[in-house]
């Protein structure tokens, strides 16, 4: 079955990040130190990221089963020869509408891999290890040679999304060109969502001018402590998250680096939104009848909301200006992750737009 375009032109995002294996083990509860305990089972599925996002906003662009009017490009990596990028994540991504064509075989590392461990004791919490492998090699470790695959594409990218399992330098690099660019219609705007924060933090210069900057309640503190100069911990404290308050942590973001739109998710409490042209808000979190599994829920908003982005921006209107859609877009980002939660796993459990009541 084809797949039609409802707009002239249509509007282009390209996705740069991580592309994992995910080897998903689901257990009444984690074992303790020594301690061996049987699982109710394993999966092994597509995720990353990088993916994941790509994934979500390839299925957002979905308004009907062959209608897709947002393209969607993965940049990434994995390794030369593997049997699971074949086999599993290459069709994960282009069922969903995003293209490959700028996917990375390389021959220096493997494809990354993640093993997430879902406790179903404790409402579907994931904890996740990450082995990088090829995400953090090659091409993915040269900003400016993914700056060239940008720009060499046939149609420029309004939007580009950034996340935290790639490079930081690389991160830092890609952030530095494209918020430093034109403006006006020509400009790229980049989604970031810093997940995970790095260690290091991200530099205020490199973070200025971004156009959206999403994070959960965790990465807020982390990245209000990376913005005021102060060492970002690996760990953030319970009361630090207890007193956090986004209608006071969002103006920082505006007022320190420049940032147009700062989206802080707050699980089931659901979303705050700010812009610098003083549109703000709170959206409540949508009832979940059971959480199956956390797993790409975040990732599910950040496509879902950069997609809604890159409609608006390739109607021509400035920046400023979505502010008029963006508690729309934050609400439709919001009853997608609540809809992805409900379901194992994390690029099969993305919904499509058609799907979403």
């Amino acid at each position: 079955m084809g797949i039609k375009s409802t707009m002239p032109s249509q509007p282009h995002i390209s996705v740069i990040g991580s592309l994992n294996i995910d080897f998903v083990t689901s257990t009444p509860r984690c074992p303790g130190a020594g301690e061996t305990l049987t699982a109710t089972s394993l999966t092994v599925t597509a995720g990353g990221k990088g993916g994941n996002q790509a994934t979500a906003c390839g299925r957002a662009s979905f308004t009907a089963p062959a209608t897709q009017d947002v393209t969607v490009s993965m940049i990434g990596a994995v390794g030369a020869n593997d049997v699971y990028y074949s086999t599993l994540l290459k069709p994960a991504l282009e069922k969903s509408g995003v293209s490959t064509a700028n996917i990375e075989e390389s021959e220096q590392a493997q494809t990354g891999s993640a093993t997430i461990i879902v406790e179903d004791g404790a409402g579907g919490e994931n904890r996740i290890l990450v082995v990088p492998g090829a995400n953090h090699m090659g091409m993915m470790a040269d900003a400016g040679a993914l700056v060239d695959v940008v720009e060499t594409q046939v149609v420029r990218p309004g939007v580009v999304v950034l996340q935290g399992e790639i490079p930081r330098e690389t991160t830092l690099g890609l952030l530095e060109y494209f918020n430093g660019g034109v403006s006006g219609e020509e400009r790229v705007h980049v989604v970031f969502n810093p997940a995970p924060v790095y260690p290091e933090g991200i530099e205020l210069d490199a973070l200025k001018h971004t156009s959206v900057l999403i994070m959960n309640e965790t990465e807020a503190v982390q990245m209000s402590r990376s913005i005021a100069g102060l060492p970002v911990s690996d760990s953030t404290q319970p009361t630090e998250l207890d007193d956090l308050q986004p209608e006071e942590l969002a103006p920082r973001f505006h007022e320190t680096a420049g940032v147009q739109i700062v989206l802080i998710t707050l699980g089931a409490k659901g979303v705050y939104y700010s812009t610098r042209s003083g549109r703000c808000g709170a959206v409540p979190g949508v009832r979940v009848p059971k959480v199956v599994d956390t797993t790409a829920a975040g990732d599910t908003f950040v496509g879902y909301f950069s997609t809604a982005l890159a409609r608006f921006l390739a109607k021509g209107e400035p920046l400023e200006a979505f502010d008029s859609e963006i508690e729309s877009a934050v609400k439709t980002a919001n009853a997608a992750a609540a809809k992805c939660v409900a379901a194992r796993g994390a690029m099969q459990s993305i919904p499509f737009a058609y799907d979403i009541e």
